[in-house]
């Protein structure tokens, strides 16, 4: 039975009194080598049916005939000696033995356990050296050493538990007493509790068991008794009583020994090749294989090798700490050749201001920042500024870029009390940091202690928004509440906006793609009333990441054509390290093994930097990355005897409540915490103090993710370190084998659509309800035909005065959503211990993929229980627990057009391109328990409604004959469609101004495509894409890609035909925003794009499947069928031909 079937679940503590267990008897009569096993004589029919008194099915019982190798699939050139005949004998008690274990779930296979039953069937006894040297001959199939019994019994009593569990109900439920010969619960025992916990584990003991079969399942009914099939009607509780069909059990039992004798037949003809004597090879070789007890507490010093006692306040430097972590036993040489990098310190570069300052000013630079002198790039944007222009910056992190726009606002208050200034940040967070720094400086300023600083954003409480708006000299915001609120009320905010002087809006590079869209217009909306009440004064202000191109980014986010870029870094830094750091092999020896688990390479760099007095911070892609990251910390910290250091180490992300923000990013500032695990929520500038490494697990998406967070460390100007941890997909093992590109790459440039007529409109609508449209005045800010869409789009009055439309009233602001931010929540409650308090807020559309009576729901590295579940009622009610398995959703997204609304000709092909409503319908009805090695120890049914939700986008069907082609070649038809699909999004930004991730498809997913049961969820053969923003109504940006679609598809064609790489690659068809780069086939994809085109295809030419990665079983593919229109005579034909004639 492979090792994956075998029960895994909560660790316990503790030891357990253990007996031997003895199988049923066979017969020795007829065990002899020379039977064949051709009859079955009366001493056979004797066995057969003492075995069936004794409990062992007639078809197991029937197994135990030996025989000699010629039976077997390889021939052997000599006689057996009788010593392996012997040795052949055991394997197949063994083989007999362990299979019977395997049925029971709270049988242990132990060396104890099982030897006294071998020894009845062999009548000898059974020694380690037998075991090792059956290991030697098979050493892919035997495992057979020493492991922790605690181990075991956690195995055990997670299997015995799976049957009294049901989701959503108590576990105190009755159920029968387990066997407590070899350890479990009752059915009254807690989960989290055994009453043997206190007694202290560590004991090792002699674990064997086969890992090269597989023992399927069958379900016998609850009710009736009978054998069925596990169809998803099954309530989950019968899901979870296993019955194994003799048949199967004989199947794998046969399988094993003939995989033994083939083994045997060619260590014999080796030997005789070789002209050794078999017996002595055989024994040298099994000296190997003799399992050895560790040392006790070696794995713990192994692990620790040279940490310190205590974590140090001053670390060593960060080439030492390297060297050290070359020089532990764990390294294997993770670090990828050409992958560490170092860059050497800078020293400061300074610069004059062109102005005096103040001498309070100066005074209260020194005593809140320490300031005695400008950097070279303060002192050139602060100098623009003053000279009337518009400044962005472009430096590195940790720069001192904030000085940039407090000092110019300090400095015009103090001419002026009036001065007003607006700071503009992305998130609740960066706002509430620089609020304290600013207020900080002002602490420092005589007679301007008093000055107002307050933030206004949607935590304000309504009371005091009307003293803020008539008293705060600088307000602290964000882009939504700019659109939402001050700008439609820009009455009540005229005084302000008549003396706004500054305009701050930091991290520039974050308004990207559609998000940078709306904020465009958002700052033209803003320019447009400030001039109206007068004021054409205002300075812009922008700091952002090093980009390609900043000063054009700002040009189309402001309208504004008069810039001053500061890219040159007068800040100083220190010394920085970088390693591209692999995770290894599962089989150092052997690639097709695949990459082991990043996650524990993770936790190994973590604790060993943090240990040695490493301030450090982890990045993780997704929020379930990020708590089971901090679970693992916390529990090798444990392991390691450093408890005192498991409460300095948090998770920080989306979710959390505010309060816990805070106090988590003041307690990481103010040096309490060691280390902490973050999404990118932490990638924008907070100032959390001091920090020595980043630590990125796995590629996170893009280039200037990787060095935005590596950027964090080394903000005191220290040497500091930056990991990259290659994860098993294709876009990190790409990097790791090409680490260069790491850091040449140039960066990318940031994209933003000014044309995105969805967008416009939404704006031209809000600046009309503020103040009336005057075409010829207001052209400057939306576009010289703006004239057409209010003539068009909007409504006018007798003056010429153009209004808001009434379908966008009253408030237009709501009905245009800048970004896809949502209302609705979840509230999850602890009620561990009767608390019923509100753990966190969970966005409604995470909570179908998390929340499910049974999930194990993380926070803080903690597992809890979903108890209740509520939909309606937006809440569910969690518990604490302790176990060591979490849960996995079973779930599945069906992305379908549903409706036609435009039709394009592509030039040259009978294929067509559609265009219309799709329908994203995700489904989650089940989910796994998991453990931590990823094993799947059960699988659950639920019955959650689906998510059904309604977009844009644009569709091609796949050919008929590309997909009897597909067929004939032996590829795999949705590996080529997912291929192909890739290649087309990747270009997509030639085409259309937008970035990864705004327009998506439907990805293959292994799980399904491979496996080995049909599928009943067949998919059209169809390339499908959509608007991943903007709701039912779209983004617009599949509908710019498919006014392109003739170009995109040969441009996506040739991309794949032009690339060097052999089965796909991030430069053709794999993509790094995609989890299913297995499911791939990149001569498949090309086999797609010639159907669509209408192109030759070469069928000789193709290689003969099924491919290495892509196996071909069963189709899960089916003929797409056309799409309906709601109204046939409302499509829109277009024709490319037609279109190229007119221009």
């Amino acid at each position: 039975m492979d090792s994956s079937t075998r029960p895994a679940l909560p660790k316990a503590q503790g030891k357990r009194k253990r007996t031997r267990f003895t199988t049923p008897i066979l017969d020795e009569e007829s065990n002899s080598a020379s039977d064949g096993g051709g009859t079955t004589s009366r001493a056979d029919q004797r066995k057969q049916s003492k075995s069936r008194k004794r409990g062992i099915p007639k078809e197991i019982g029937a197994t135990l005939h030996f025989t000699d190798g010629a039976a077997s699939g390889v021939n052997c050139d000599v006689e057996w000696p009788e010593s392996f005949k012997a040795l052949e004998k055991t394997h197949r008690a063994l083989n007999l033995v362990f299979t019977f274990c395997c049925t029971r779930k709270h049988l242990a296979t132990t060396f104890e356990t099982i030897k006294s039953a071998v020894e009845l069937h062999t009548c000898k006894v059974l020694t380690v050296q037998d075991v090792a040297a059956i290991s030697a001959i098979r050493p892919e199939g035997v495992n057979f050493a020493y492991v922790d019994e605690i181990m075991l019994q956690t195995e055990i009593r997670g299997a015995e538990r799976d049957l009294t569990f049901k989701p959503g109900r108590d576990f105190r439920s009755q159920a029968p007493a387990p066997d407590v010969s070899v350890g479990g619960l009752s059915g009254l025992e807690r989960l989290d509790h055994h009453p043997d916990d206190s007694v202290e584990g560590g004991k090792e003991v002699l674990y064997f068991e086969f890992v090269d079969g597989d023992l399927k399942r069958q379900v016998k009914d609850k009710k009736t008794g009978e054998i069925t099939k596990p169809t998803r009607k099954l309530r989950e509780e019968s899901l979870k009583i296993p019955v194994y069909s003799q048949k199967q059990m004989h199947s794998l039992i046969e399988r094993r020994n003939q995989k033994f004798n083939d083994a045997v037949n060619l260590f014999l003809n080796q030997c005789a090749i070789e002209g050794v004597d078999p017996d002595q090879a055989l024994a040298k070789a099994a000296e190997a294989f003799i399992p050895v007890p560790s040392v006790p507490a070696a794995p713990v010093e192994a692990r620790l090798g040279a940490l310190p006692d205590s974590v140090p306040t001053d670390r060593k430097s960060i080439p030492e700490i390297i060297q050290e972590l070359k020089e532990s036993a764990w390294y294997t040489g993770q670090i990828v050749p050409d992958g560490h990098r170092v860059f050497e310190p800078q020293e400061a570069v300074y610069g004059d201001l062109t102005f005096l300052l103040s001498q309070d000013l100066v005074n209260a630079l020194y005593n809140a920042k320490g300031i005695t002198q400008f950097f070279a790039h303060q002192a050139d944007a602060v100098n623009g500024l003053l000279e009337g222009q518009h400044v962005v910056v472009a430096t590195s992190t940790s720069s001192g870029k904030s000085l940039i726009y407090q000092l110019p606002v300090i400095h015009a208050l103090e001419k002026n009390c009036n001065t007003r200034a607006m700071y503009i940040f992305p998130t609740k967070a960066l706002a509430q940091d620089q609020k304290r720094s600013l207020r900080e400086m002002l602490s420092y300023m005589p007679g301007m202690e008093d000055i107002v600083v307050e933030t206004f954003d949607g935590d304000t409480p309504m009371n005091e928004r009307n003293a803020i708006r008539e008293e705060a000299r600088i307000i602290f915001t964000n882009p939504d509440m700019l659109h939402i609120t001050i700008l439609p009320q820009e009455e009540r905010w005229r005084s302000f906006l008549k003396n706004l002087k500054y305009v701050v809006v930091d991290e520039l590079h974050y308004y990207n793609g559609q998000l940078g869209s709306h904020m465009s217009f958002i700052m033209r909306r803003l320019r447009r009333i400030c001039a109206a009440v007068g004021n054409r004064r205002i300075r812009f202000i922008s700091c952002s990441a090093t980009v390609a191109n900043p000063k054009q980014h700002f040009k189309t986010i402001f309208g504004i054509d008069d810039v001053r870029l500061v890219d040159f870094d007068g800040s100083p830094s220190g010394r920085k390290e970088f390693l591209c750091w692999n995770t290894p092999y599962r089989d150092p020896g052997d690639p097709a093994s695949g990459r082991g688990d990043a996650m524990s390479e993770c936790v190994h760099l973590f604790c060993q930097l943090m240990l040695r007095g490493v301030r450090i911070i982890a990045f993780c892609r997704v929020r379930e990355q990020c708590e089971k990251l901090v679970a693992a910390v916390q529990q090798e910290l444990e392991s390691l005897g450093r408890s005192e250091c498991v409460n300095r180490v948090m998770g920080y992300r989306g979710g959390y409540t505010a309060q816990d923000r805070r106090r988590i990013e003041s307690e990481m500032f103010e040096g309490k915490l060691l280390g902490i695990v973050a999404t990118t929520a932490l990638e924008l500038g907070i100032d959390i103090g001091t920090l020595d490494c980043v630590l990125t697990w796995g590629f996170p998406y893009t280039i200037a993710n990787l060095r935005q967070q590596s950027g964090r460390a080394g903000r005191r100007n220290k040497d500091s370190l930056s990991i990259l941890v290659g994860d098993c997909f294709p876009t990190d093992q790409h990097y790791m084998q090409n680490p260069d590109e790491l850091f040449t790459k140039p960066n990318c440039e940031l994209q933003v659509d000014l044309e995105n007529m969805l967008v416009r409109e939404g704006h031209i609508q809000c600046a009309a309800y503020e103040m009336p449209i005057r075409p010829a005045e207001d052209a400057e800010y939306f576009g010289r035909d703006l004239p057409q869409i209010c003539e068009e789009r909007l409504i006018r009055d007798a003056l010429g005065f153009y209004h808001c439309h009434d379908r966008f009233r009253p408030m237009p602001s709501r009905f245009v959503a800048i970004r896809d931010t949502e209302d609705e929540h979840f509230a999850i409650i602890d009620i561990t211990h009767g608390k019923n308090e509100v753990l966190e807020e969970l966005e409604a559309s995470r909570a179908t993929f998390t929340i499910y009576d049974g999930a194990i729901f993380l926070h803080q590295g903690s597992k809890y229980l979903v108890r209740d579940f509520q939909p309606d009622r937006r809440m569910a009610r969690v518990e604490r627990v302790k176990v060591e398995w979490t849960t996995t959703q079973r779930d599945y997204t069906d992305i379908d057009p549903i409706e036609t609304e435009a039709i394009r000709r592509i030039s040259g092909s009978l294929s067509r391109a559609f265009y219309g409503t799709i329908k994203i319908q995700q489904n989650v009805y089940g989910f796994f328990k998991v453990d931590k090695k990823k094993r799947v120890l059960d699988a659950v049914h639920v019955d959650n409604p689906p998510v059904i939700r309604y977009g844009k986008g644009m569709w091609l069907d796949v050919p008929k004959k590309a997909l009897q082609i597909l067929a004939e070649r032996r590829l795999h038809v949705a590996a080529s469609i997912h291929a192909a699909e890739h290649a087309i999004l990747s270009l997509m930004p030639n085409f259309v101004i937008s970035i990864p991730g705004d327009v998506r498809t439907e990805c293959k997913v292994a799980l399904k495509e491979f496996a080995k049961k049909e599928s009943q969820r067949k998919r059209p053969g169809r390339l499908t894409f959509y608007d991943a923003k903007g709701g039912a109504g779209g983004s617009g940006i599949s509908t710019k890609a498919f006014e392109h679609i003739d170009h995109l598809l040969q441009q996506a064609l040739r991309r794949v035909e032009d690339c060097y790489c052999e089965n796909g690659c991030i430069e053709c068809v794999a993509s790094d925003q995609c989890k299913e780069n297995d499911v791939m086939s990149k001569a498949g994809s090309r086999v797609v794009l010639r159907a669509i085109l209408n192109l030759e295809i070469d069928i000789d030419a193709l290689p003969m499947g099924p491919e290495e990665y892509c196996p071909v079983g069963l189709e899960t593919v089916i003929v797409a069928q056309p799409v309906p229109p709601r109204d046939r005579n409302k499509v829109v034909l277009i024709s490319i031909k037609e279109e190229e004639s007119e221009v």
